[in-house]
């Protein structure tokens, strides 16, 4: 019988494969999370990936959809709400004055939170919507 944690992580890859195919980074790990942040110069996007239906017909369509644009951000990490736990605990303690929420987009400019967009503005809305949120975004922050 296959385990509960196993099953799990069978049903959530795709999820993450959605991302990490149009280049994401996962981080699994504060460490992971705390180097990522620490060091990237530049633009960041931090996808909080989750596994509701807005995240899955939403959020990574949409976020897919932004890479399109131009201007996009220097680096692009992904954590998974719910799944790496402590990961996702660690990247929200650099979105301050925002309160957890998933799925979400936070734009960072060398380490620091410049725009957030939260799960009522992703889940309100349809994906050129939010597409249109992030690449605005990225016009606003990204060389």
């Amino acid at each position: 019988m296959m385990s509960y944690e196993a099953y799990m992580s069978q049903v959530i890859q795709p999820m993450r494969d959605e991302l990490t195919r149009v280049g994401f980074q996962e981080l699994r790990t504060p460490e992971e999370v705390e180097e990522a942040f620490a060091n990237a110069k530049g633009t960041a996007l931090v996808v909080v990936n989750s596994v509701c239906g807005c995240a899955a017909g939403l959020a990574r369509p949409a976020v897919a959809h932004s890479m399109r644009n131009e201007k996009k951000p220097d680096h692009l990490y992904t954590v998974f709400a719910g799944q790496d736990k402590e990961a996702t605990a660690k990247a929200r303690e650099y979105f301050e004055g925002y309160p957890p929420s998933s799925p979400s987009f936070a734009l960072l400019k060398d380490g620091k939170l410049v725009t957030m967009i939260e799960r009522h503005q992703i889940e309100n809305n349809d994906l050129v919507t939010i597409s249109r949120l992030l690449t605005s975004a990225y016009d606003q922050y990204c060389s």
